[in-house]
């Protein structure tokens, strides 16, 4: 069983950096920091769309993830609340008659 590498924050952003400042293409890049190029491809585009949170790393979050994460854990909070809510309004309903 093989394990996936992982490279540094810091190696992505040069990589990326050697394809769009220097002129370096995708394919000697990735033959030079020894990586799939198809690696190299999607951390060009991931820069390219969100500069300041590209790369965030290994079990850390862009801010929207983390926003998304934060409202489906509330959701499922009051979900609870609500079907404990729903629960003890017909308890009650049957007691009462």
């Amino acid at each position: 069983m093989s394990t996936r590498r992982q490279f540094s924050r810091e190696f992505r952003i040069e990589a990326v950096k050697l394809v769009r400042e220097r002129s370096v293409s995708v394919a000697q890049a990735a033959r030079d920091g020894d990586v799939h190029e198809n690696v190299l491809r999607k951390g060009v585009r991931e820069s390219a769309a969100d500069p300041r949170h590209a790369f965030p790393g290994a079990g850390v979050m862009k801010p929207e993830e983390a926003e998304i994460a934060r409202l489906r854990k509330e959701v499922a909070k009051l979900e609870m609340e609500r079907d404990i809510l729903k629960k003890a309004a017909a308890y009650f309903a049957k007691a009462s008659r």
